[in-house]
């Protein structure tokens, strides 16, 4: 059996935590990633008949029932877990009912999977729903994004053009939008409900002075999104406290749209 710790996944999951970390993203036991694993692939590392222990999951997951999740635990700090994987990430199986995490690896101090379990489950599962090569939800702590949740009035509509006038790649990389909450209470199973009735139709969702929610088929993409949101909010807000005088128009916005194939937000665009 092959080491678990040469595992790709294992590898690419502790370097973009890694990178967030530094990024300043993610203080101290901030943020927190999940990844669907390939069950094939995963045979090949570990036993997947031997569970650790088992902690209820105090909802309903039985749609993802049987399936493998990485991911950070709960009050664990990004900047440790390069360097020790087996303490700050684990590997859990949903069980059949659907209400326990089965630890099959890591969490070795005895602890368990993040705080936000409720809102990576659920985003998961809708997600599965309109992309079956789903994988990753990260959610992480943007300064710059956060920022502008503390400027803006609460409306997706308005956030979202803000950052696609930015700058041209903004309405390229999310067409859909962003989606946005009002601050609510965090590692509630309200927030998750909420959080997962935005993916419906969109990748990123912002929770008003708290962060931003980012999934993909990958790692890269999903790290790739909030990127893309956090450079523009950083230019934003540079440029605010002086007189704009060049922007993005609507028709600019549509061009560029059609020019990628993209369809922006219904409604959105003038």
């Amino acid at each position: 059996m092959k080491n678990i710790l040469d595992y790709k996944v294992l590898k690419e999951v502790a370097d973009i935590i890694d990178r967030m970390y530094l990024l300043g993203w993610d203080e101290r036991n901030g943020g927190n990633v999940s990844y669907l694993l390939d069950e094939e692939e995963l045979k090949e590392y570990l036993d997947l008949n031997k569970v650790l222990r088992t902690y209820p999951l105090n909802f309903d997951a039985s749609e993802v029932k049987g399936r493998y999740f990485l991911a950070t635990g709960t009050g664990k700090y990004f900047r440790n877990t390069k360097n020790d994987p087996e303490t700050n990430l684990g590997i859990f199986r949903v069980s059949e009912d659907g209400l326990n995490a089965e630890l099959i690896w890591g969490y070795k101090d005895g602890g368990k999977s993040t705080s936000e379990t409720y809102a990576h489950l659920m985003c998961h599962i809708q997600r599965l729903r309109v992309d079956p090569n789903h994988h990753v939800v990260i959610h992480s702590h943007p300064t710059c994004t956060l920022a502008m949740t503390h400027i803006l009035p609460n409306d997706e509509k308005i956030f979202t053009k803000e950052l696609w006038k930015v700058m041209t790649e903004c309405i390229v990389v999310f067409p859909e939008g962003i989606g946005l909450l009002p601050w609510m209470q965090c590692g509630t199973y309200e927030i998750g409900v909420a959080t997962a009735e935005k993916m419906v139709d969109r990748r990123l969702v912002v929770w008003g002075l708290h962060g931003i929610y980012g999934v993909g088929e990958t790692i890269d993409e999903a790290f790739g999104l909030i990127e893309t949101v956090e450079k523009a909010a950083d230019v934003w807000l540079k440029y605010r406290q002086f007189k704009e005088i060049n922007t993005i128009s609507d028709e600019n916005l549509k061009g560029i749209a059609k020019f990628y194939g993209g369809v922006p937000r219904k409604g959105y665009l003038d």
